[in-house]
């Protein structure tokens, strides 16, 4: 009885809501001050931790403001991948912006935070 319930509970957990990536870097990158018009850019970077290929279906940023890219190809077993977010720098001061990244393998989105604040040049 106990081990059929360890069953159930272990397939529970790790049904499509389980990660399918470790990220190699933070979550949250705070870019401090940027100038004005000037695009700031960061790369996130993850491993695949699942046992199945992995790609990215869709990476959703928060505004116009914020432009994603990613390498549209399919991550195995172990391996890395990267995506860069681009912050255009078009509106003065504070910014926060939520990415939100859909992987093939995963229901819940994934999120990154970008922040900062825009200066005069």
């Amino acid at each position: 009885m106990l081990q059929s319930l360890l069953l159930i509970l272990s397939l529970f957990l790790a049904g499509p809501d389980a990660p399918v990536v470790e990220w190699q870097s933070e979550l949250s990158h705070d870019f401090g001050k940027i100038k004005y018009e000037v695009p700031a850019t960061v790369e996130f970077f993850y491993k695949n931790i699942s046992d199945q290929p992995l790609s990215i279906d869709n990476v959703r940023p928060g505004c116009g403001c914020t432009s994603p890219d990613w390498e549209d190809v399919v991550i195995q077993p172990g391996e890395t991948g990267k995506i860069t977010i681009e912050y255009d720098a078009l509106k003065m001061g504070y910014f926060k912006q939520k990415i939100r990244v859909y992987f093939s393998a995963q229901r819940r989105a994934e999120l990154l935070y970008i922040e900062g604040t825009v200066v005069e040049k």
